[in-house]
């Protein structure tokens, strides 16, 4: 299962979250952008319930996270 998550990050620490996330198992990649996200980060997990996990354990609890949109991938 694959999702792409939205992040919203503090001014000034998307390089050091974006470090942090790409060393964790589960998240393949993350890039920093412009526009209303301040990053783009893919994760692919077994299940729902794993992904769900990797998303609000991992990635919304970062310090400096926001706020996050999760977008399944349907193919």
């Amino acid at each position: 299962m694959r999702a792409y998550v939205l992040v919203n990050v503090r001014t000034g620490e998307e390089r050091q979250i974006k470090k942090l996330l790409t060393s964790t198992p589960g998240i393949t990649r993350a890039e920093v952008t412009f526009g209303p996200y301040d990053m783009i980060v893919q994760v692919e997990a077994p299940d729902l319930a794993a992904l769900g996990k990797l998303v609000s354990g991992t990635i919304r609890s970062a310090p400096g996270v926001e706020n996050t949109l999760t977008c399944l991938a349907v193919e």
